[in-house]
C-alpha cells in the first residue's frame, strides 16, 4: 500500500509557472506519474517516471514545457510546469503503480487531487 498526497496547484497566469509536489509513504519505490482531469475533458497521463528515474514519458501536449522529477529519499516525485497555458487547466493527481505500463490506463494508486487554474 501507499498513500499519496499533493500539493504546489493554485492559480496562475498563463505563461507561467509551478511546481507539484507528491509525497508517497507507506511502500514506496513505485513507478510514478500526474494524471489531470479537466471539466468535460478525457482524463490525460501527462507525465511517468520510472523508479530509479531512468526512464520517463510525456504527453504530446506537454512535452518541453513540463518536467518530471523524483527524490527516492525524500519519497517525492515532482511536476515542474513551465509555461503554463489555459488549457492545462484541470485537477492534477499523483499516481503511482507497481507496473510502469498501467500508470498510462488505471493507476492502482491515487493522491486526493490539486486544482490548477491558469488565467488568460
Amino acid at each position: 500500500q501507499v498513500q499519496l498526497v499533493e500539493s504546489g496547484g493554485g492559480l496562475v497566469q498563463a505563461g507561467g509557472s509551478l511546481r507539484l509536489s507528491c509525497v508517497a509513504s507507506g511502500r514506496t519505490l513505485y513507478e510514478m506519474g500526474w494524471v489531470r482531469q479537466a471539466p468535460g475533458k478525457e482524463r490525460e497521463s501527462v507525465a511517468q517516471i520510472n523508479w530509479t528515474g531512468g526512464t520517463i514519458r510525456y504527453a504530446d501536449s506537454v512535452r518541453g514545457r513540463f518536467t518530471i522529477s523524483r527524490d527516492n529519499v525524500k519519497n517525492t516525485v515532482y511536476l515542474q510546469m513551465n509555461s503554463l497555458k489555459p488549457e492545462d487547466t484541470a485537477v492534477y493527481y499523483c499516481v503511482a503503480d507497481s507496473r510502469f505500463s498501467d500508470l498510462f490506463t488505471e493507476p492502482d494508486y491515487w493522491g486526493q487531487g490539486t486544482q490548477v487554474t491558469v488565467s488568460s
